[in-house]
């Protein structure tokens, strides 16, 4: 139980938190604007040089262990279903970390989430 405590969180705060470090690594890179191979290789390159972006590609991967090692012991219709909380974990850390602007109406799908989250925790049982 506390492994898979443990396994939860690592999913949705190791995860959300390399979705951020990527997207401030890609930021810092710039918009892609021009989709030819070429640029994208270019844009992909730049992004790679970025020390936020491995980071966040570590942080991802841990997530994604995690998430493997979940899947061995917890049904895949509680796992995925439940790691949906990771959706108001970016939406907070966005906002936190990155300066974005939430407005209400994200708000309230968060919290739509949520109680979705929460309903898979009571079925699991």
């Amino acid at each position: 139980m506390v492994t898979q405590v443990i396994l939860y969180l690592m999913i949705v705060f190791v995860g959300t938190g390399g979705e951020l470090f990527v997207s401030r690594a890609m930021k810092t890179v710039g918009e892609v604007t021009d989709f030819r191979p070429s640029a994208i290789a270019r844009v992909v390159g730049r992004g790679m040089m970025q020390p936020k972006m491995w980071m966040g590609i570590t942080l991802m991967a841990l997530a994604f262990f995690a998430l493997l090692a979940m899947l061995s012991s917890s049904k895949v219709s509680f796992v995925f279903p439940s790691t949906a909380l990771s959706y108001a974990a970016g939406a907070l850390g966005g906002q936190l970390f990155l300066r974005e602007k939430v407005t209400p109406q994200r708000w309230f799908g968060v919290l739509l989430v949520c109680v979705g989250v929460v309903l898979v925790f009571i079925g699991k049982s």
